[in-house]
């Protein structure tokens, strides 16, 4: 076998020995020195069947802990569409975004964070409408379905005249989207949302957060809130979710100038 496709097709042996079961999600493989005995082959070779399947979404390297399994390229995907909804999980009356479906309790990966902080990100303070360095609330979350990986990162900052109408959006409630019901009852019904969308690679914290390789693209998605109650943007969050969890959907609608050029279908023969 010619040697630039050797790593291809160890490569294939172990993904087969993945899609049989004889590694669990979350499981570590051997060292690459345990799979270069297996295979009679040398470590450069294994490290490149391995970057070949991290590529791939099988698996993906810790620091510290090696190589890891992870669900593969057909891991659950989800729609997220434009449409915001009610929470009716729990007591609490939240709202649940895209890609979540109104009807389930999202779980923290890890602890949920929120601090006053100086806001550092030029692009999020021009959205926001402030200058650098305004000290605002950082909301932080890693959150997920129940029983999946971690779906996304999600932070949001919060408008400092936000804070001061309701101070209790620091606060962890059960519902998701609480505190934003609660800056609405503070005088800002109705918040109204607006999107930007983009691809781009993860940071090393962002790719063991959501447990991917870091050569795996994210979908970025930042939402600016609007208060209802003076026009202004009132909080604004940033979603980062691995780009094979999600697929966007979105109904395309025609400008004027792309009606239909002639008077009515009886000019057509239709």
């Amino acid at each position: 076998m010619a040697v630039h496709s050797r790593y291809l097709d160890i490569a294939a042996q172990i993904r087969a020995r993945i899609e049989a079961g004889e590694w669990e999600p979350g499981a570590r493989l051997p060292r690459l020195d345990d799979f270069a005995k297996q295979y009679d082959a040398n470590r450069d070779t294994i490290a490149r069947a391995i970057g070949a399947l991290e590529s791939e979404g099988f698996v993906w390297a810790v620091q510290g802990r090696g190589i890891i399994v992870r669900h593969g390229m057909m891991r659950l995907r989800r729609p997220r569409g434009d449409l915001v909804k009610r929470n009716v999980a729990t007591d609490s009356p939240g709202y649940s975004f895209p890609s979540a479906s109104s009807q389930e309790v999202w779980k923290h990966h890890i602890p949920p964070k929120a601090s006053l902080e100086p806001l550092t990100d030029p692009r999020i303070a021009r959205l926001l409408g402030l200058p650098v360095g305004t000290e605002v609330m950082r909301r932080f979350r890693v959150t997920g379905p129940e029983s999946e990986p971690p779906f996304q990162i999600n932070i949001s900052w919060i408008h400092p005249r936000g804070v001061a109408d309701a101070p209790e959006v620091s606060s962890q409630a059960l519902g998701p989207g609480d505190w934003l019901v609660r800056l609405e009852k503070a005088g800002h019904w109705p918040i109204s949302w607006l999107e930007i969308h983009r691809a781009r690679m993860p940071t090393k914290d962002e790719a063991a957060l959501l447990e991917i390789p870091t050569s795996l693209p994210v979908l970025e998605i930042v939402r600016v809130g609007t208060s209802g109650g003076d026009g202004q943007p009132i909080e604004v969050t940033e979603y980062i979710v691995a780009s094979d969890r999600v697929e966007t959907v979105h109904i395309l609608h025609r400008d004027e100038s792309a009606q239909a050029p002639w008077p009515d279908d009886t000019e057509t023969g239709r």
